[in-house]
């Protein structure tokens, strides 16, 4: 039986779930994901669309790029997915709206051309200038 994993916004109006192993994570330090969410660097985990579902709720949609759609909270603002056309097979989920987050540790940094200088994050992990996977 595949691990089962929950998660869900803020305030609780979306809920979603996957299946599959906790793996290909990692920190996103895009100039669009650190606007989009607020923080300095988002971490993602990229899981076959098949694989995930909304348990409640009904995400908002942001068109973050020409390729990109963002999905988050009409309610809290939590942002939680994003799917892009270039992978059209699968959605990442970002880390931090696990109910467990403590499980998923990152394995990569991607988008390292947009690091902020003085950020300092699992310095041991590989490094992509760009997403390459």
């Amino acid at each position: 039986m595949k691990a089962l994993h929950t998660g869900g916004c803020h305030c609780g109006q979306l809920r979603y779930q996957f299946s599959g192993p906790l793996q290909d994570i990692a920190h996103c330090h895009c100039s669009i994901c650190r606007r989009v969410s607020g923080g300095i660097v988002t971490t993602w985990i990229t899981v076959p669309s098949a694989a995930f579902q909304w348990l409640a709720g009904t995400p908002l949609q942001y068109d973050s790029s020409a390729s990109c759609v963002r999905y988050f909270c009409g309610h809290c603002g939590a942002q939680l997915a994003l799917t892009t056309h270039l992978s059209p097979e699968t959605i990442d989920v970002t880390i931090a709206t696990l109910d467990h987050p403590e499980q998923a540790a990152a394995e990569r940094h991607i988008w390292t051309d947009s690091r902020l200088p003085w950020l300092h994050l699992d310095e041991h992990l590989p490094e992509e200038p760009e997403e390459t996977l």
